[in-house]
């Protein structure tokens, strides 16, 4: 008698489970502070209308103690890099990509955001 295949045509007793799967991140996006869900509609607010502003301001978050995915760095270190994320923001929105990128920043800080506030481990 044959051994069932699965759709992958491996044996199914030789198919492997996936027991958990992690999103690496870049390091710009690994310092994307944590805050509080009002703030972080406010910091997609301000960057849907002026591209950077959000991202800018979220920046100082970190300074205020605010959680990163960059446990490693120096608090200074992770600031300058939201600084330097708000800065190409605003330098390339003249071509829509800034804007664009700045939009996508201010959906991940509020998706960050609900899951501090529903208590999801952050390494989701």
């Amino acid at each position: 008698m044959e051994e069932p295949v699965s759709v992958t045509g491996l044996p199914s007793s030789s198919r492997g489970v996936v027991i958990q799967v992690r999103e690496k991140k870049s390091c710009l996006r690994a310092a994307i502070p944590y805050m509080p869900f009002p703030l972080a509609v406010f910091c997609l607010f301000l960057n849907t209308f002026i591209p950077g502003l959000g991202t800018f301001v979220s920046a100082f978050m970190v300074l205020c103690g605010a959680r990163t995915d960059l446990p490693n760095r120096h608090v200074c270190c992770v600031f300058l890099i939201n600084v330097a994320a708000a800065l190409i923001q605003i330098l390339t929105a003249v071509v829509m990509v800034g804007w664009i990128m700045s939009i996508f920043w201010g959906m991940d800080m509020v998706i960050l955001a609900s899951y501090k506030e529903q208590g999801i481990p952050h390494h989701v």
